[in-house]
């Protein structure tokens, strides 16, 4: 076997743990309290903060790139430089 079909075997374990005891969390968690908030609720509280953080950075990402990416030049610009290219094959 080599390294990447390890690293994507343990990905696949990993994942299929989580997906149980996230299961379990969700459905079956609802007696074991920790830090005061059911482990079901924070079943529910983890993933949806996670994907509020998520679209956050990406909104936060799409406004960085429009604040620093420079304006496109005007059109009539453009146009006025066509303009003389076809002035000069005359």
């Amino acid at each position: 076997m080599s390294k990447d079909q390890i690293i994507g075997g343990l990905l696949l374990a990993a994942s299929i743990i989580l997906a149980v005891v996230y299961l379990w969390a969700l459905f079956f968690g609802a007696d074991v309290v920790w830090m005061g908030i059911t482990v079901r609720m924070w079943a529910i509280i983890i993933p949806v903060v996670a994907v509020v953080i998520g679209v956050l950075a990406i909104v936060g990402w799409i406004g960085y790139t429009l604040a620093t990416t420079p304006p496109p030049e005007e059109i009539t610009a453009f146009e006025e430089e066509e303009e003389e290219k076809k002035e000069e094959g005359k």
